[in-house]
């Protein structure tokens, strides 16, 4: 099975303009831009609790604790959440009923909390009806570290940022292109 394409920055903005014509348009770029900024895996996001990622004194949290059974590993983890994604999820809170931190996140149009499963399809469809072909939900997450990694970010950060125990798992996420191969001679 190939892996998830990585998107570019247009074919990101591709997919978002898709989302602001159709229903659910907040929720929707909120769930996108959370893989896209978090580096979270699609199991982790539609685990997020309401409580996750607002705080009592109505902010939105600069980081999310993950308990071990919202990771894929059953290892807990703290993800960091960039000033661009907080904005984001602050506009789609704003969106929702925030009384029960326990409730998820994120909703389905039936209202119930997403599973990972649910969300993965949902995902695959966002993709595919906004023309981006071999995207799927763990684009987000491709994107995210391949991003980072082109902006020199360390192995072991990236390692850690992503969740994983494993510098060899981390790597195969980053996809080479031709801007990081120009940068890199450009070191010369």
């Amino acid at each position: 099975m190939a892996q998830a394409k990585t998107l570019t920055d247009k074919e990101l903005r591709k997919v978002l303009a898709y989302i602001a014509i159709r229903p659910h348009a907040t929720r929707n770029r909120c769930l996108l831009l959370t893989t896209h900024l978090s580096g979270m895996r699609v199991g982790e996001v539609a685990a997020l609790r309401i409580g996750d990622v607002w705080s009592a004194d109505g902010a939105v949290k600069d980081q999310v604790r993950l308990l071990p059974e919202q990771t894929k590993g059953k290892h807990a983890r703290t993800v960091f959440l960039p000033d661009k994604l907080r904005k984001e999820l602050l506009a789609y809170l704003a969106s929702i009923d925030r009384s029960d931190p326990n409730k998820p996140l994120f909703y389905t149009q039936k209202r119930d909390g997403f599973t990972a499963n649910t969300l993965c399809q949902h995902f695959h469809w966002l993709y595919k009806n906004a023309g981006i072909e071999g995207a799927s939900s763990h684009s987000g997450r491709r994107s995210f570290i391949t991003s980072l990694a082109s902006k020199g970010v360390s192995a072991r950060v990236l390692m850690s940022l992503a969740g994983h125990r494993s510098l060899a798992v981390t790597q195969r996420y980053i996809d080479v292109n031709d801007d990081m191969l120009r940068n890199a001679v450009a070191l010369i």
